[in-house]
C-alpha cells in the first residue's frame, strides 16, 4: 500500500508539473478557439471612436525617482488624449530625495504633486491617490515605464463596455543601451495566454506598468501587499466586471540589470502571489467558472511547481528498488546537471549553453518561487520599497531572467520585516 501512494505521489507530481506549463496552455487555447469571446472587440472599438472620451487619471507612485521623473513627465504631457481630459497625479512616498520638488516645479497644470512626508509603502500612496484623483478611468503605471502616444485611447475605448471593469496594456522589455526590443519567448507566451484567457472572460491580473480601471470598484488594498496589481486587477472578477488584455495599448520598460536583480524580484513576486491568496481565494470556487479554471491552472499549480517537484525527487528516492526509479532518478538527474550548467554558463553561447538554457530557467525561477512561500510562511512582510539600478552594461533578456509572472515590480524592491510597520496620516501639496 504504501509503495503505491509513493508511486502515485511520483507521477502524481510529474502530471500537475506538465499540466501547468504544456497542459494548460494547450487547454486554453482550444477553449478560447470554441468560446470565441474577443468577437467584438474591434467593433466595439470603432463604435468607441465617435463616442466623448472620459476623463481619466494617470496614477504614478514614486520612491526617490529624481534620476527618472522629469523623462518620465516629459512622456506623460506628450500622450495624445485631450488635455482637459487628463490628470497626472504623482504619489511621492517619502520626502527622501528631489522627487517631489521636481515634480512641483515642472510647468504643466495636468501635473499634481501628492507628496507623503512618512514613507508607507506603494499600497498606501495608491490607496491615499485614488480618492484625490478626478477622473472616472484610473490608470496605473510606473516612474521608470514610456507610454506609447495612443495608448490611454487603447486602454480607454473599452471602458464603453459597461461590463468591462478593467483592462491590461503589453508591456515591452528594451535594452537599456541600445532601446532594441528584448522580448524572450517566455515573455511572448505570457501575452498568448492573457489574449487566450482574455477570450474566455479569465485574465488573471495586470501588469503594473500599464493598466486602466474604473474608480468605481476600486478598494483600498492592505499596506503590506506586495503586488498590488495583481490584488487589484484580480478584485475586478470580485466586482463581477471583466478584466481584459489589449496589446495594442503598450508602454516600454529596461530589462533587469542582472540576473541575480531579477531572481530577488521574483523571489518577491512569488511571496506576493502566495500572499494574495488570503483575499483571492474566493476565486477559486467553481462558481466562477473558467476565472476558476484559469487561476487554478494558470497561477496555482505554477506556484506550487516547487513542491511538486521536490516531492518527485524524494518519490524517486523511496523507489530505487525498482529498476524503472533507478532510470527516472537518472534522468532527473541529468536535468539538474544541465540546469546548473544552464545557470552557470549564463549569456555566453555555444550547443551546451543552448541545451541547457530551458532547465536552468525552469529550476532557477521554480527556486524562486520556493524561496517564496518559505518568506510567506515564515517571515511578515511589509509594502515599503528600495529603489534597484535600471541599465547597465549587460541586460539580460527575458528568458535569461527566468520569469514566473508577469507582473512589474522593477521600480522597488520589498524591504521584509518581522516587524509590522506603522502607518500614519499622510499630507497633500
Amino acid at each position: 500500500m504504501n509503495s503505491i501512494i509513493v508511486v502515485s505521489l511520483f507521477w502524481g507530481s510529474l502530471a500537475l508539473i506538465a499540466y501547468a506549463y504544456a497542459g494548460y496552455p494547450l487547454l486554453v487555447w482550444l477553449l478560447s478557439r470554441r468560446q470565441g469571446r474577443q468577437e467584438n472587440t474591434t467593433e466595439k472599438s470603432e463604435a468607441v471612436r465617435t463616442q466623448e472620451l472620459p476623463f481619466v487619471s494617470i496614477i504614478i507612485a514614486a520612491y526617490r525617482e529624481e534620476d527618472v521623473i522629469l523623462e518620465r513627465l516629459n512622456n506623460l504631457v506628450l500622450l495624445d488624449y485631450p488635455p482637459d481630459k487628463l490628470e497626472i497625479l504623482i504619489g511621492c512616498d517619502g520626502n527622501e530625495d528631489l522627487t517631489g520638488e521636481l515634480v512641483s516645479t515642472f510647468n504643466d497644470s495636468r501635473i499634481r504633486l501628492l507628496q507623503f512626508e512618512e514613507r508607507r509603502g506603494k499600497s498606501s500612496v495608491l490607496n491615499d491617490c485614488v480618492p484625490a484623483a478626478r477622473g472616472e478611468i484610473l490608470v496605473f503605471s510606473d516612474a521608470n515605464t514610456h507610454m506609447d502616444r495612443q495608448c490611454i485611447k487603447q486602454l480607454v475605448k473599452h471602458f464603453a463596455d459597461e461590463t468591462i471593469g478593467g483592462v491590461c496594456g503589453q508591456l515591452i522589455l528594451e535594452d537599456a543601451a541600445t532601446g532594441k526590443n528584448v522580448d524572450g519567448l517566455y515573455w511572448k507566451y505570457e501575452n498568448f495566454l492573457k489574449q487566450c484567457e482574455t477570450s474566455l472572460g479569465a485574465v488573471l491580473g495586470v501588469n503594473g506598468a500599464l493598466y486602466a480601471l474604473r474608480k468605481s470598484i476600486y478598494t483600498p488594498i492592505p499596506p503590506e501587499t506586495i503586488i498590488d496589481d495583481f490584488l487589484i486587477g484580480m478584485r475586478v472578477h470580485l466586482a463581477g466586471r471583466r478584466l481584459i488584455y489589449d496589446g495594442s495599448a503598450f508602454a516600454t520598460e529596461e530589462t533587469a540589470t542582472s540576473v541575480q536583480a531579477e531572481f530577488k524580484r521574483r523571489v518577491r513576486i512569488g511571496t506576493g502571489g502566495f500572499q494574495s491568496l488570503r483575499h483571492l481565494k474566493g476565486l477559486l470556487s467553481p462558481r466562477y467558472g473558467y476565472i476558476a479554471f484559469a487561476f487554478w491552472s494558470h497561477k496555482l499549480m505554477r506556484w506550487f511547481c516547487p513542491v511538486f517537484m521536490t516531492v518527485a525527487l524524494l518519490a524517486n528516492l523511496c523507489l530505487l528498488s525498482q529498476p524503472l526509479y533507478q532510470v527516472t532518478l537518472l534522468g532527473q538527474g541529468l536535468f539538474y546537471l544541465s540546469a546548473f550548467l544552464g545557470m552557470k554558463l549564463g549569456s555566453g553561447g555555444g550547443l551546451v549553453r543552448k541545451l541547457c538554457r530551458v532547465p536552468g530557467m525552469f529550476v532557477q525561477m521554480n527556486l524562486a518561487l520556493g524561496m517564496g512561500l518559505f518568506r510567506w510562511l515564515f517571515t511578515r512582510q511589509t509594502g515599503t520599497w528600495e529603489r534597484t539600478a535600471r541599465s547597465s552594461s549587460h541586460v539580460v533578456s527575458v528568458d535569461e531572467q527566468f520569469p514566473i509572472e508577469e507582473h512589474n515590480e522593477s521600480d522597488s524592491e520589498t524591504v521584509e520585516s518581522d516587524v509590522p510597520s506603522h502607518f500614519s496620516q499622510s499630507s497633500l501639496s
